[in-house]
């Protein structure tokens, strides 16, 4: 087929396919509530992307080409998929060595009654930086300060927000969380350059929110009651021998990372050396979950081997902390696997028969400045999580669609894979008909239109990425850039 034969879309051709997944979308969360994300946002992402297909082929797309189009697109999230399946055997064998258990343990010790919020968010920041999962990190430790919080008679919407706050800024930083994975090979970024030039926009957000709810601390006034931290340490302490050279694997992941070793092999190491740490250091834990028929020594590598595809699991006498504990291995990563293949198929068909095109020229018209382009992809990121709610979505969707404009005007990749995160990622929670929100609202019993406005870190980042944007801090350029942008053109 030929390009004279191909007929270029309309808008009405473009916004089709989006509109029915909006629809469909919508119709998920509604009938699936939280568990959308489980496979209903699959099966309504691939009947876009057949719409989308029906399209092109009206526009003159053989099928041959749209099919090359979806293994393409499949293709550039393949390193993604080799990455996460490296993060879900690290969270496994982490958990069994006794990592994960100490930064937890260490960071409830940050919990004063004069400083509740800030501490609050803090000790979320850390255990979602060591897991990398807002959402465990919330229906855990969250709960635990939530009932903390009510016992001291102080705010649950503003614990709320600091729960929110803390675990989205964990979850954004951490080399194990999916989005953070996601969010760079989608923009065709280094996973560690991008969590280290999202630092410039992070970290300053983040210090805004611990003094804005050190401001707000100060005005409560309650009475420490923190049996429940306390009884959450104490089976920390009871189920695994602690210190501080159990956080040695962590240590060599960071050096690694900072010597720039790229991150699936660097993530594995990480995974292996946890294997061992747990063997070392953890053997009546490891030795309580081998099978009775095994000697010592076969029934240990059986349980590290399992803690690498499978996870762990605990029995503690509390149901929270088991939650927290029993995750991890490659097979907990295969649902994300699958939705990220499902939105790279749509974007992709979306892209080769030229609706995504279509679609860009008109939301960049008149867009000229880097500040244009940053606070535009920001505000697709945080709409496509209002219309089609699903934060993977909210990344994939915008970074396809802007990312040859990026390199077009001139502007490094690292711009886009970071504005993606701030814009799709922490937006994603304070949406109540978002998979996110709805998640926060269920296992924190506060209404994300009651937190929304306490959620500071969320709230603030993307504000500040624009405000950089427009001042030109910390943008990077590709020089020269590809073509000459004008108000009225957009090519």
């Amino acid at each position: 087929m030929t390009n004279k034969e191909l007929k270029t879309p309309s808008l009405l051709d473009a916004l089709l396919p989006i509109l029915a997944l909006i629809v469909m979308m919508g119709s998920a969360v509604y009938l699936f509530a939280d568990n959308s994300s489980y496979g209903p946002n699959q099966i309504a992402l691939l009947l876009a992307m057949g719409l989308a297909a029906i399209i092109g082929m009206k526009n003159g797309y053989s099928w041959k080409t749209i099919e090359k189009g979806i293994v393409d697109g499949i293709s550039m999230s393949l390193g993604a998929c080799l990455i996460l399946l490296a993060v879900g055997s690290l969270i496994g064998t982490w958990m069994l060595a006794g990592t994960v258990p100490t930064l937890i343990y260490f960071g409830l010790e940050l919990l004063n009654p004069s400083f509740f919020y800030a501490a609050a968010c803090l000790i979320c920041a850390v255990v979602a930086m060591s897991i990398g999962s807002s959402w465990t990190t919330a229906a855990t430790v969250g709960v635990a300060l939530m009932g903390v919080s009510a016992g001291m008679e102080m705010s649950a919407a503003i614990t709320a927000g600091a729960v929110v706050s803390g675990a989205y800024f964990g979850d954004k930083i951490s080399p194990l969380s999916e989005t953070t994975n996601l969010a760079p090979a989608v923009a065709g970024t280094d996973l560690f350059e991008h969590i280290r030039y999202m630092l410039w926009t992070t970290i300053p957000s983040f210090v805004i929110a611990l003094i804005l709810f050190t401001i707000l601390g100060f005005s409560e006034v309650g009475e420490a009651k923190a049996e429940r931290i306390e009884q959450m340490q104490q089976l920390l302490n009871a189920s695994f021998d602690l210190g501080w050279h159990l956080l040695i694997p962590l240590v060599v992941l960071l050096t690694l990372a900072i010597k720039k070793m790229p991150a699936f092999p660097a993530v594995f190491i990480g995974a292996l050396l946890g294997g061992v740490w747990a063997v070392v250091f953890q053997w009546d834990v490891v030795m309580s979950m081998a099978s009775s028929d095994d000697s010592a020594n076969v029934g240990a590598l059986k349980v590290v081997w399992t803690a690498l595809f499978d996870g762990v699991s605990f029995s503690t006498p509390d149901e929270n902390l088991n939650s927290l504990l029993s995750r991890g291995g490659m097979s907990s990563m295969l649902n994300t696997i699958w939705l990220i293949i499902c939105a790279m198929s749509f974007g992709a068909v979306l892209e080769r028969v030229g609706l995504l095109k279509r679609a860009v020229s008109a939301i960049l018209l008149g867009a000229k400045s880097a500040g244009d382009m940053v606070s535009r992809t920001i505000l697709t990121c945080f709409g496509t999580n209002l219309v089609t709610a699903d934060q993977y979505i909210s990344i994939v969707m915008p970074g396809r669609m802007y990312k040859e404009e990026f390199k077009k005007r001139g502007l490094d990749q690292l711009n886009l894979s970071r504005s993606l995160e701030d814009g799709g990622t922490l937006t994603s929670p304070l949406i109540p008909w978002n998979t996110c929100g709805a998640y926060m609202h269920s296992v924190l019993l506060v209404n994300p239109f009651d937190y929304v406005f306490y959620a500071f870190f969320n709230v603030i980042n993307p504000i500040l990425a624009i405000i950089y944007a427009y001042l030109g801090i910390k943008i990077l350029r590709i020089t020269p850039p590809t073509v000459e942008v004008n108000s009225k053109e957009t090519v």
